[in-house]
């Protein structure tokens, strides 16, 4: 099947990386020249007998990196991760040339800290915010100043953090990253001994623990819809205007239809 087009690349899942049942990694190689900042989108996408299906994934890897690497869910009704979910290495899919998205680091607001709030997949821009400024402190051109980010990322049980390692590797070594997951279903996952707890339930602790205040700050909430409502309005009780947060929802939850 010829997937290559005016607006489309040809692209091929290079490397696939299994975490849960329903949670894996892919690298792809997009098919041509592909350029992006870090916190921006692709939109992935298949060709289904004759009908397109595309759905725009946040790229975790970095604008320095070869290949694209995307984190995702498996949605069991949803129209495009069923079919993701059984290609592997070397299938083909189809890959939109122009990247998208505001989702990028402040670097006009003159906030020196920056609040990531993520559950399970939506982890994947901050990562690639860090990869890049982790690649830009190496060369000693870190850009905008002296910029520091404090990521909370929550997940049910441990195992479905996909990044944990390589987060806390990174801040252990760099002085501008700290990195704090919670999982909110311990009794699920027994050998647990860190943070526990939903996102929103954490945020007032570790913004008072790193000392964030909303005139120095800028918060991105990426993910659920119901962490990103509810990490809005604690936000907004500690002072954070809507100029200071930017958000990523990941799906939109079903209406839910009233008692008759």
């Amino acid at each position: 099947m010829h997937m290559a087009g005016e607006k489309h690349y040809e692209a091929a899942i290079v490397d696939r990386r299994e975490l849960s049942s329903d949670l894996w990694v892919i690298r792809v190689d997009p098919g041509g020249p592909f350029r992006f900042v870090a916190g921006q989108y692709a939109t992935l996408g298949v060709q289904n007998e004759s009908k397109k299906i595309e759905r725009a994934y946040s790229i975790v890897s970095s604008p320095y990196e070869e290949t694209l690497e995307f984190f995702i869910e498996l949605v069991q009704q949803g129209d495009l991760t069923p079919h993701l979910y059984r290609l592997q290495t070397g299938d083909k899919i189809m890959c939109r040339k122009i990247a998208k998205g505001r989702f990028t680091l402040d670097f006009q607001s003159g906030h020196a800290h920056h609040l990531l709030l993520a559950t399970v997949t939506g982890i994947a821009p901050f990562v690639s915010y860090v990869r890049t400024l982790y690649r830009d402190w190496k060369k000693g051109s870190m850009p905008g100043g002296d910029h520091r980010l404090y990521i909370v990322h929550g997940a049910s049980r441990s195992w479905e953090f996909g990044y944990r390692e390589e987060m806390e590797g990174v801040a252990a070594e760099v002085p501008w990253l700290k990195y704090a997951p919670t999982v909110s279903r311990p009794w699920e996952d027994t050998a647990w001994t860190g943070e526990t707890g939903r996102v929103e339930d954490v945020i007032r602790k570790y913004s008072d623990l790193w000392e964030l205040h909303p005139q120095q700050t800028t918060a991105y909430l990426c993910g659920h819809p119901r962490m990103i409502e509810n990490g809005r309005g604690i936000l907004e009780r500690r002072g954070w205007d809507k100029k200071s947060m930017r958000e990523e929802v990941y799906f939109q939850p079903e209406k839910q239809t009233a008692p008759e």
